[in-house]
Order: C-alpha cells, then sequence, then structure tokens
C-alpha cells in the first residue's frame, strides 16, 4: 500500500513510518520544513510539502494514497483548544477525500480520559467534547465512519516512551531537576498506561492493513504502571528525594500538568491483540525511565 502519513516527522509518526516501510509499504509523508523533508527524504519516504492547516493539501495527500495515518496533532498546551480545532478540520479534510472508497483512514486518539478510575477499554465511547477537553478526534472519525469512511482509531496510552520522546515523561523528569523532588500525589497508586514507541507503531501498521471501519484499537502494552513507581525511578536517576504531595500542593508542584500526574487510567488492550495478533515486544515504561535516554547529561 501507498500510506499517507500525517505527523511523519514527529515522535510516533516517525516510528510508523519506520515501520511501515520494512514491511514493504511505501509512505507519502507530511513535513512542513526543509529539516522534516530531509529527515523523510532520508528515510525513503516520499514527501508532501505541506501542514495540517492547508486542508487542501491533505486531501490531495489522502487521494493519492491508498490509505492515511493521521498522527499528526499541535502538542502546545497553551493553545490546546485551537489545536483541538485544527486536528478536527484536518480529520474532517481527509475523510472527506476517501469518502466513497474503500480506503482507511486511522486516526489518533488517547486512553487518559476514556474511563478514569477503571479499566477502559476498546469497547468504551470516547469522552465528550466539553470545554475543558475539546478534543473531538474520536467524535469526527466515528462521524466519517457513520458516512461509510473506513475511518477507526488508535488510542495511545499517556506514556509512549522510547527515543526521542519529548512528552509526559520528559515533563515529569524537567519538573523534578528544576523543583529537586520527584513527587507523586497522595499514595501515589493511580495508574499510567503505557506503550513504546515501536511496539505503538506496529499497531497503526496491522490496523491500516486491516482496513475495519469503526474500529478502536488500544496500543497498551502495560495495563497501569503506579505513578508513585515511574517517580521513584526518576528521583534514583536524578539523585533527588520522592515525595507525596496533596492535591493542593500538586498544582504548585506540576503546574498545569497535575490533571495528568493525578488521574488513575489504566487501559486493557486484548480484543487490539486479538484482532490484529499484536503482542507488544518493547521495553517496559520503567526498564526506560530507568535508562540514559531521558537523562542527557
Amino acid at each position: 500500500m501507498r500510506i499517507f502519513v500525517t505527523g511523519a516527522t514527529g515522535f510516533v509518526g516517525a516510528a510508523v513510518v519506520e515501520e511501515l516501510m520494512r514491511n514493504g509499504h511505501e509512505v507519502l509523508g507530511l513535513a512542513r520544513s526543509d529539516e522534516g523533508v530531509a529527515r523523510l527524504e532520508r528515510m525513503g519516504a516520499q514527501v508532501l510539502r505541506g501542514a495540517l492547516e492547508d486542508v487542501d493539501g491533505l486531501g490531495q495527500g489522502a487521494r493519492a494514497s491508498d490509505g492515511v495515518i493521521h498522527t499528526g496533532f499541535n502538542h502546545d498546551f497553551s493553545r490546546f483548544a485551537e489545536s483541538c480545532a485544527l486536528d478536527k478540520r484536518a480529520i474532517e479534510a481527509l475523510g472527506a477525500a476517501l469518502e466513497g472508497t474503500a480506503k482507511p483512514l486511522l486516526v489518533t486518539s488517547g486512553t487518559a480520559l476514556v474511563a478514569p478510575g477503571r479499566l477502559a477499554t476498546e469497547g468504551d465511547a470516547p469522552h465528550p467534547v466539553i470545554e475543558a477537553f475539546p478534543r473531538a478526534s474520536e467524535h469526527a472519525a466515528e462521524a466519517l465512519a457513520a458516512r461509510g469512511v473506513h475511518a477507526s482509531v488508535v488510542r495511545l496510552p499517556p506514556s509512549v516512551h522510547g527515543e526521542g520522546d519529548h512528552g509526559f515523561v520528559p515533563i515529569l523528569v524537567g519538573t523534578a531537576r528544576a523543583k529537586g523532588l520527584a513527587a507523586y500525589v497522595g499514595e501515589g497508586g493511580n495508574r499510567w498506561p503505557a506503550v513504546h514507541r515501536v511496539d505503538a507503531a506496529r499497531v497503526y501498521r496491522l490496523a491500516i492493513e486491516r482496513a475495519a471501519r469503526g474500529a478502536r484499537y488500544h496500543a497498551v502494552a502495560e495495563e497501569g504502571v503506579p505513578f508513585r513507581a515511574i517517580a521513584e525511578a526518576i528521583a534514583r536517576r536524578l539523585g533527588v528525594p520522592s515525595a507525596s504531595v496533596s492535591s493542593e500542593e500538586a498544582e504548585q508542584h506540576f503546574g498545569w500538568f497535575a490533571r495528568f500526574a493525578a488521574i488513575d487510567a489504566p487501559a486493557a488492550s486484548g480484543w487490539t491483540r486479538e484482532v490484529l495478533g499484536w503482542a507488544p515486544e518493547g521495553a517496559t515504561l520503567l526498564e526506560d525511565v530507568d535508562s540514559e535516554r531521558y537523562f542527557p547529561r
């Protein structure tokens, strides 16, 4: 297949590109900068120069391909509502270009807010779109599937870890380094599901090959790693103490990240493993955290 990948130079997207090409697929990657173009060319991918804002370009890439994997998202949390609106427009543009065909579209979402406090499964509906969390990725994909587009969703856990990570774990490391303390909220028993980026990329590849409509896949290798264990691993590496903070203190310690630091969001992937024949093989989250890659000198 020839697969159009948005976010093709990102942390997850680049792993998806590599996974697709290792398994005989051609890749058309979206890139907005000279650096991104050069990186994709070095990987052996074809390049479409453009950005998520360019809905005409997105449609062009989708029509020129046999399927689409949408991993692109602007993770500037200071402009989260704007990023969510952009994401929704991009998904709608990609879906409109694929409507009337059997070409698959994979949209990226997350597990964190699906069912806080209990084990989330692929059968759980997405979190409603509200002012406090306006991301509508899954709802946009569901609307496309209702129109006959072969749109499905890959949900990623809060921690997708591995080489090049610039997500939640680096935020925790940076906070612990700046504050001189690796904190956890309360007893730290809240759970984070996790997956290595290479294992997540295989979920995307297997799902795009299956070309289902309306499916939800969980790229989850570990159902729930206790947050305290993550904090303690960071503390050992940095040589700083690890300690509990109250919910009120968490706001001061973590800032905007306090909500995520306290969330209990375990997630299962049994159905995904069964239908895709997927079995994660990469390092665990704690193995990765206890390595040099998260603690550059």
